[in-house]
Parts: structure tokens; C-alpha cells; sequence
């Protein structure tokens, strides 16, 4: 049975996301895409990014006064209650800057220190992906009702689809591209989706083998860490370690292990 206090933050995390999933899809300017090399569209964005997460930050306020929250706009409060929120409010800034749809907003609950409640929509994309620790990971979007999601059964590494994503430092992003370039000719093929909470949960469904990235913060994968995890896959960061900006590595079970080791090899956490 499900912890109270865990349906409780289930159910805020869902309508905070969705509202700040319907602020960012109504609120974005139709011809946004077409301004998108100037820099007032980046200011568009920015500014569409803050409102979300006041928004969220703002709800979570009003009814959970005492939790701590942890967000990417620096809508960050300590708290009293043991419960701390990480907030994403708009994963995949780019993405929505171009009219592309892999955007989403992410929302975690931690209770004293462990994430026990995920959830990622992606307006977009019409879907909305959740968990609760213990619970399984569930999806609601182009089908009736929810649908409990496991992630692939393990195919050999040299067919394994593997999403990654690539820093805006230019230096990282050139030893990032070598590690791609060497992990190629391992691998079914790589993607890149530009939005971590959405590969992650993407995963859960079924719809990728695995997953990597370096430079990602907590409210980057939060969320997205716990409902792939409830799905069924591995997560982690280097050997023995867990995620972390230096790797994140997640996929099914028997593709997460030799991937894992392929990025200890190739060096993939630093320059």
C-alpha cells in the first residue's frame, strides 16, 4: 500500500507539472523558432523558464510550507518537514526554443534524503511519466488509462540504442563527441534527445537500451533516475558510484554494466 504522505506528494508533483507544463506549452510565442539565432528569444525563454518554477515553487508553498525545495532558477529554501522538492521547470531549453518537441518539466520529492516521488511530463508530447519509490513506474498519454512501464529486455551491447546528450562548453563537448565517436561502432546506434528527464523516462518505457551524460545536476535527473529505476533499469555514475555531474549511466539490465565499463575506459567523466 502506498505511503500517504507519498500519494500526497504524487498527486502535488502532478498538478504542479501539469499547470507549469500548460504555462510553458500556451505561453510560448508561435514565431519564437524564427528569432531563435537573436537574443531576445533566449530572454523569452529564460523568463518562460522562471515563471514555471515560480509557479511550481509558488504551489508547493502554499500547501507544503515547511518542505525544502531545490530549484534550477534558484528557487531554492531550506525546510523543515524532511521533504525537499527538485525542480526542473523546463529540461530541454533548447529544444523549446526551436519548436521542438522532446521538452519537458520535472519534479522530484526526496524525504529525508531519498527520492520517493518522480514525475516528468512533456506537454509536447502529450505524456506524463511517474513513480513512487516502491511503486513501479506508470505513464499516462496516447492510450487509455496509465500504463506500467518496464524498460527493454537486454540486447547484446552491439545492438543496444543509447541516448547521451552534450555540453554547451566547447572543450567538454570535444571529448564528449570523441567518447561518442569511439562508442559507435559498439552500439546498435546513439541518440540525442535534449532533454535528460525524457531519456531517462524513455528508457522506463522501453524505448531506448540505455542512457548517458555528463554535467547534469540533481534536478536534471532527479526525477527521471527514480522512475527508470522503478521500471526496471540500473542507474549510476562511475563504477560503484551513483549518478553525478562527473556520469550519469542508466539502462535495462545487462546493458547498463558494459556500458558502464566502456565509459570507464573512454575516460568519459573528464577532459
Amino acid at each position: 500500500m502506498t505511503d500517504p504522505l507519498h500519494k500526497d506528494l504524487l498527486d502535488l508533483a502532478q498538478e504542479a507539472a501539469r499547470r507549469a507544463g500548460a504555462l510553458l506549452r500556451d505561453g510560448r510565442p508561435a514565431d519564437l523558432a524564427v528569432a531563435a539565432t537573436k537574443s531576445s528569444p533566449i530572454d523569452v525563454v529564460t523568463e518562460m523558464d522562471i515563471a514555471a518554477e515560480k509557479l511550481i515553487t509558488g504551489l508547493i508553498a502554499e500547501r507544503r510550507p515547511d518542505d525544502g525545495i531545490l530549484g534550477e532558477e534558484g528557487g531554492t529554501t531550506e525546510g523543515t518537514s524532511g521533504v525537499r522538492w527538485v525542480i526542473d521547470p523546463l529540461d530541454g531549453t533548447v529544444n523549446y526554443l526551436y519548436g521542438l518537441p522532446t521538452w519537458s518539466v520535472s519534479i522530484a520529492a526526496e524525504q529525508d534524503g531519498e527520492t520517493v516521488v518522480g514525475v516528468v511530463t512533456a506537454p509536447m508530447r502529450g505524456e506524463t511519466f511517474h513513480a513512487v519509490l516502491g511503486g513501479g513506474a506508470w505513464a499516462t498519454g496516447a492510450w487509455d488509462g496509465e500504463r506500467r512501464l518496464a524498460c527493454r529486455p537486454a540486447p547484446p551491447l552491439d545492438q543496444a540504442l543509447v541516448s547521451t546528450g552534450f555540453n554547451y562548453v566547447a572543450d567538454v563537448r570535444t571529448h564528449q563527441a570523441e567518447v561518442a565517436r569511439r562508442l559507435i561502432p559498439l552500439l546498435r546506434d546513439i541518440r540525442r534527445g535534449g532533454s535528460a528527464a525524457v531519456d531517462l523516462c524513455d528508457l522506463a518505457a522501453g524505448r531506448l537500451d540505455g542512457y548517458y551524460e555528463r554535467g547534469l545536476h540533481a534536478w536534471d535527473l532527479a526525477a527521471g533516475d527514480l522512475i527508470a529505476r522503478e521500471a526496471g533499469a540500473l542507474t549510476g555514475g562511475r563504477p560503484g558510484e551513483r549518478p553525478s555531474g562527473d556520469l550519469t549511466v542508466a539502462g535495462s539490465p545487462g546493458v547498463f554494466e558494459p556500458l558502464q565499463r566502456l565509459l570507464e575506459d573512454f575516460g568519459a567523466w573528464h577532459d
